[in-house]
């Protein structure tokens, strides 16, 4: 990846700050604080049960926080913490500015709705209504994610789940998001598969200068896509730094059994 340094020069996009989540007395995540500026990828890493999940979905405006903020530089309003917006502002935040790739597709999918419809619809949700310029920017999205355009009316059960993810993914870009959250984008698909599909996400993230939060198990997909780890455990924050600072040299033993128990397999 190479938005790091155009990443470090620009004011954040995202300022994540005390953000702990409890569930009655066991902890999701605990007191994590970052940046996140545009451009640049961020991969949250950990094995299950780390509490991965619970700060993205806490991030992404999914899940309340018990305490802490989410501060992101929205287009209406700047820089406003998510949760102090009113639910509509909030939800018309999300449509427009954001995007969010569910590690199943099916969970991002309207399964009775025809792939070219799945991709249009973020366009129609922002107002959208001249169905020629909609189907033509679906046509285009679908080539850009290597699917058949001759396919845009199937339904998303007649492809397979690398196909429908990559319908998903274009679902997600096609309207010009600035921050994209990406939940094990590879997971449960065969390994190459996977490999072809995370090579496309990252053409894509660098071509749009897109700034994505990832979270994944797996330490070559945050090899490959991310610009900086945090790596957690317990739902805390061990260890944070430049990818293969953190892959080449961990400091904290807990990212030293990680990485060796994944990367020497």
């Amino acid at each position: 990846m190479n938005a790091m340094p155009q990443a470090i020069q620009a004011a954040p996009l995202l300022r994540v700050s005390g953000l702990t989540k409890w569930y009655g007395q066991i902890i999701g995540c605990r007191d994590v604080a970052f940046e996140l500026r545009p451009g640049e990828v961020l991969g949250i890493v950990g094995e299950s049960g780390s509490g991965k999940t619970t700060l993205l979905n806490c991030i992404s405006g999914r899940l309340p926080p018990s305490s802490g903020s989410v501060e992101f530089d929205t287009a209406r309003f700047g820089l406003a913490d998510i949760y102090s917006l009113n639910e509509p502002d909030r939800r018309r935040m999300q449509r427009e500015e954001w995007g969010f790739v569910h590690q199943n597709p099916r969970d991002g999918l309207r399964m009775r709705a025809s792939g070219g419809a799945n991709v249009a619809e973020p366009l129609m949700n922002l107002g959208g209504r001249h169905y020629g310029k909609m189907r033509q920017a679906t046509i285009d999205w679908l080539e850009r994610v290597e699917l058949d355009t001759r396919r845009i009316d199937h339904k998303p059960r007649q492809f397979s789940g690398g196909m429908q993810q990559r319908i998903q993914v274009a679902r997600n870009l096609i309207h010009g998001p600035r921050l994209v959250f990406m939940d094990e984008p590879t997971g449960g698909l065969d390994v190459s598969v996977q490999a072809r599909l995370l090579d496309l996400l990252r053409e894509l993230v660098r071509d749009l200068d897109l700034a994505v939060i990832i979270v994944t198990h797996d330490m070559a997909v945050a090899r490959l896509m991310a610009d900086r780890l945090m790596v957690m455990k317990g739902g805390l924050v061990v260890e944070t730094g430049l990818t293969d600072q953190v892959l080449d040299d961990p400091q904290h033993p807990y990212s030293q059994l990680l990485v060796s128990s994944v990367l020497q397999i």
